[in-house]
């Protein structure tokens, strides 16, 4: 979308375009990993990068969890209930382009809340010290490298339109989650906690059957664990 960060990549060795780059050829491994939030399109973005697809190799789409149909703290695996359309402009968008994906032969990773130290829920709400949100709310989370290796794992894979979940399978209340980054002494503020005591509930995600069929492991198994701090 933009060129911001072109050099870094040209630094790793990474032949950077933008959106305006016409491409003649085609690619035996595509990955689509950018959010809905700066276009017009994302279902006929998602297109756009399935076409440039050989149909050798794998084509990947990097989905959220959101999709899920689930807002009572209640267990979600791979094949869970999932939001009809219509009901929610957010899922929509999400499952029409997966959609697209899955007609094309591709595969979609539905990924948690990506987080590393400093960026992830945490770092917000640490900003904002209170919210007026309710404690008891469960999220779930998956480090950006662990995104990275499980996406990757798939690609290699070369499997067909094939819907797996990313997640550490460790959820968290948001306030075990703040618990935690207050306890681990690795930021400067403290948050002061969530004053909110209605609002729907979140869902506990489970990717058993990701892990078994892909043979794939979370490099951090738990943000307690990545924090260094038992949980």
């Amino acid at each position: 979308m933009t060129t911001d960060h072109h050099d870094e990549l040209i630094k790793m060795g990474i032949s950077p375009s933008s959106r305006e780059t016409k491409f003649t050829s085609k690619f035996p491994y595509v990955i689509y990993c950018a959010p809905p939030s700066r276009t017009e399109d994302y279902p006929g973005d998602v297109r756009d990068a399935a076409l440039k697809w050989s149909g050798e190799g794998s084509f990947l789409f990097t989905s959220s969890s959101a999709p899920y149909d689930c807002s009572d703290n209640g267990s979600i695996d791979e094949d869970g209930p999932i939001v009809p359309i219509g009901r929610s402009p957010r899922t929509d968008i999400l499952l029409k382009a997966e959609e697209v994906v899955l007609e094309f032969g591709g595969c979609v990773v539905r990924l948690a809340g990506l987080y590393k130290e400093d960026r992830g829920a945490h770092t917000y709400w640490l900003h904002k010290g209170t919210l007026d949100i309710r404690p008891d709310h469960i999220l779930n989370l998956i480090h950006y490298e662990d995104a990275a290796s499980l996406s990757v794992t798939i690609l290699k894979k070369r499997v067909r339109s094939r819907i797996f979940l990313g997640c550490d399978n460790h959820p968290l209340s948001r306030q075990e989650l703040m618990d935690l980054v207050n306890k681990s002494g690795k930021f400067e503020k403290k948050f002061e906690g969530f004053t909110g005591t209605s609002g729907p509930l979140g869902k506990k995600l489970n990717n058993s059957k990701t892990r078994a069929e892909l043979g794939w492991e979370p490099k951090y198994p738990s943000f307690a664990q990545f924090l260094g701090v038992s949980d």
